[in-house]
């Protein structure tokens, strides 16, 4: 088995073994052939969705650059997962996730298209949509599509789907929807999760008046979910997705998981894969194993290249805290210390173990340590008090022979509205403050090798 993604570190980070793991791009032709090269059965699970307004158009290169590295290396077989087409669809979104079975079933390997409407799992777009809207607002004015029906499918029964697919030689060339027993409006689904995590049901309260654009630009302020794939999404919400799912059923039988059972899995998948070594999107730990707090994060940072070696950007990086501070603008972390104490939390409570050494599970000033790597990547969890989970990440990465980047970033993962409030309210530190951190860092790494020699 052989898993690929544009991002290697994506992958390196999934607790998976036995797994060959190899960076591709499908909009950089020269990287795919790697990825397939000896390959029976290739799954296309790519869309350009967080790519914005001209997502249609790279979708439909990608997918054309696949099938041809696909048909050079010999593969059998592709199997794509796309998405239900209601009658009428017009938007962007559905028309894409049609086109791009198209342009692969063009090529001359055999094609198996999956479509899905939404896919209750952690990370499934849609399914975070609903899942910040009924946790963080009492009372909603929506749109009508919240009285649209869907067929929703659980994550587990759609990758069985996707998995047995292959192994059923009828299935080549075809096109099958794929769906749970449930039709449900997304008012229901909405009422059912709140349910299952047991919060009070909000009010919901549809107006004629909030169009999908109006839609879109409401729920960046409200939702965590990425802007444009909340943006692509909700453009197709206006219909029924109603799938016909007899003939995937009567091929690959299986009992399917009801819409509540589906929610009650997704909650258990996340508990189950609760300890990651670095920051990952959506890792239970980095959410201070709450499921209220948003699965993605909002994420700002700042980077550098350096001749500085490795052990001494480590050196500085490790000893951060305590007596050294912060390395940059030191008045603003005080600021947001005092503001912590002053909410009865712990930011002034100073210091670390010891001046140097890092290791898991040990507490600089208002941090804690949940992830080291030495020379590679330190993590620390935020401590104070705020309405969301934090993380900071520190990264060193050889470059070039001689040439380093050392990059920060900071991920935070808010609880409803007020942790997006809260975020935007430190963004405007955040623009200036991790630019400097970085490069406080390369400079006193390279005064530290100067001294060295």
């Amino acid at each position: 088995m052989r898993a690929a993604a544009r991002n290697l570190k994506v992958l390196e980070s999934r607790p998976w073994r036995g797994i060959e793991l190899v960076a591709a791009d499908a909009l950089k032709p020269e990287t795919l052939p790697a990825a397939v090269e000896g390959v029976d059965v290739a799954w296309y699970l790519v869309h350009s969705m967080a790519a914005g307004r001209d997502f249609g158009r790279l979708d439909l290169e990608a997918a054309g650059n696949f099938a041809r590295s696909c048909a050079a290396a010999g593969v059998k077989r592709i199997v794509y997962l796309g998405g239900l087409l209601p009658p009428g669809a017009e938007s962007e979104h559905l028309q894409s996730r049609r086109d791009t079975g198209e342009r692969l079933r063009a090529g001359p390997v055999p094609v198996t298209e999956i479509r899905a409407g939404i896919v209750v799992g952690p990370g499934s777009a849609a399914f975070e949509v609903m899942r910040d809207l009924v946790l963080h607002l009492p009372v909603m004015v929506t749109p009508r599509w919240v009285r649209a029906r869907s067929t929703p499918i659980a994550l587990d029964d759609l990758v069985h789907y996707l998995v047995e697919a292959p192994l059923v030689p009828a299935m080549a060339g075809g096109i099958y929807d794929a769906a749970g027993p449930d039709t449900l409006t997304y008012e229901a689904m909405m009422r059912a999760i709140c349910r299952i995590l047991g919060r009070r049901e909000p009010w919901i309260v549809p107006v004629p008046v909030l169009s999908p654009e109006l839609s879109a630009y409401w729920l960046k302020f409200v939702t965590a979910v990425p802007a444009n794939i909340a943006r692509a999404l909700i453009g197709g919400l206006k219909h029924d997705f109603i799938a016909d799912a007899a003939a995937i059923r009567a091929l690959i039988p299986r009992r399917l998981l009801g819409f509540e059972g589906s929610v009650r899995a997704a909650l258990e998948a996340e508990r189950r894969h609760a300890v990651a070594a670095r920051w990952t999107e959506g890792a239970f730990m980095f959410r201070d194993y709450r499921p209220d707090y948003a699965y993605y994060a909002k994420h700002a940072g700042g980077e550098t290249r350096t001749a500085a070696s490795a052990a001494s950007l480590w050196n500085v990086v490790s000893a951060i805290g305590g007596d050294n501070r912060y390395y940059a603008f030191n008045f603003l972390w005080t600021l947001r210390e005092i503001a912590d104490w002053l909410l009865g939390g712990i930011g002034l409570h100073r210091g670390r173990r010891d001046p140097q050494e890092v290791r898991v599970g040990d507490v600089i000033d208002s941090w804690r340590v949940i992830g080291v790597e030495p020379e590679r990547r330190l993590t620390l969890a935020f401590g104070m008090k705020a309405p969301g989970a934090g993380v900071l990440e520190f990264e060193i990465e050889e470059v070039a022979p001689g040439e380093r980047r050392i990059a920060v970033t900071a991920y935070w993962h808010p609880a409803g509205v007020w942790g997006l409030l809260y975020w935007y309210a430190m963004f405007p530190a955040h623009l200036v403050l991790f630019d400097a951190l970085v490069k406080a860092i390369a400079s006193r790494a390279m005064a530290q090798d100067a001294a060295s020699r």
